[in-house]
């Protein structure tokens, strides 16, 4: 499925008359402005799934982030702007196929974090909550009370559900269980998977980040089952040679000046791993 069409960058020639007018000269950064242009990215046709690839700083994650922005898709993790990032996105033009479902969203590495860290910052707070309702049970199962008024019925209750219970049972019932924590590779591919439903725009930001490479394969399968058969339309940026190698994926290479779009096969990335292997073939 195709819901954005196709996504313009402006030019240097654009973003020089824009300079031309404000002539604003107090800024040391005037990001995103420079950072698309300078590699020779000015337009992506997409398919139902498009891979952006590129080295480090070649604007992969600030392309993916334009184009969430403009499109008004849903993000959790907020990210770096600047006081000229309206100004961008106003220049940026962007053609839909069909109108972009409510569920889409962008996806990032700082979500994956921040879904492991608030698991085991829950589970924590559990933990510290258990050892207090130990305590509590001792107090509440000898406590010498007396119920003197309708406020203290409450507190009649819990003696009540002290006395009959044992220490174990009475803190289950007072306290939900820890949620089950995985691996940082089981999370985030968890993460992923939740996030991700059917019929709708989904832009990943390196989704290979934490993953072993058999998860990688999981996810490349995901990822080509979600865009095939459950209407999903997937934007991505990656390193890894098998998300790349997703079936049918248009990939651009922002290393190239101006930009190409090129077979998995042909990119640096998957060359050096070619290469490696290749040269240590006899140890297998």
């Amino acid at each position: 499925m195709i819901y954005l069409n196709d996504f313009t960058f402006p030019n240097e020639d654009m973003e020089f008359d824009f300079f031309m007018k404000v002539k604003r000269t107090c800024y040391d950064s005037f990001y995103p402005f420079q950072i698309l242009s300078g590699h020779g990215l000015e337009r992506i046709d997409f398919e139902p799934v498009t891979i952006i690839y590129g080295g480090n700083g070649s604007g992969k994650s600030t392309s993916l982030n334009v184009i969430a922005e403009k499109t008004g898709i849903n993000r959790d993790s907020v990210y770096n702007k600047s006081n000229f990032y309206p100004d961008y996105i106003n220049m940026c033009k962007m053609q839909l196929r069909a109108g972009i479902p409510e569920n889409s969203r962008i996806i990032t590495s700082d979500d994956v974090f921040d879904y492991m860290l608030n698991i085991r910052s829950l589970n924590e707070g559990i933990d510290r909550k258990r050892e207090k309702i130990f305590e509590e049970y001792l107090d509440v199962k000898y406590s010498q009370f007396q119920m003197r008024s309708i406020a203290d019925y409450e507190q009649l209750r819990k003696v009540n559900r002290a006395r009959s219970k044992t220490q174990s049972r009475f803190v289950r019932s007072e306290l939900m269980d820890n949620v089950r924590e995985y691996s940082n590779g089981e999370s985030a591919f968890k993460y992923f998977t939740e996030k991700i439903g059917e019929n709708g725009l989904y832009i990943l930001d390196e989704p290979e980040n934490s993953l072993s490479p058999m998860r990688q394969m999981e996810l490349m399968q995901f990822i080509e089952d979600s865009a095939r058969f459950f209407g999903c339309q997937v934007i991505m940026s990656t390193h890894s040679p098998f998300l790349l190698a997703i079936h049918g994926a248009k990939i651009y290479d922002l290393d190239e000046k101006p930009v190409e779009v090129k077979n998995w096969t042909e990119l640096e990335n998957v060359r050096t791993y070619y290469e490696f292997f290749k040269k240590h073939m006899n140890d297998f």
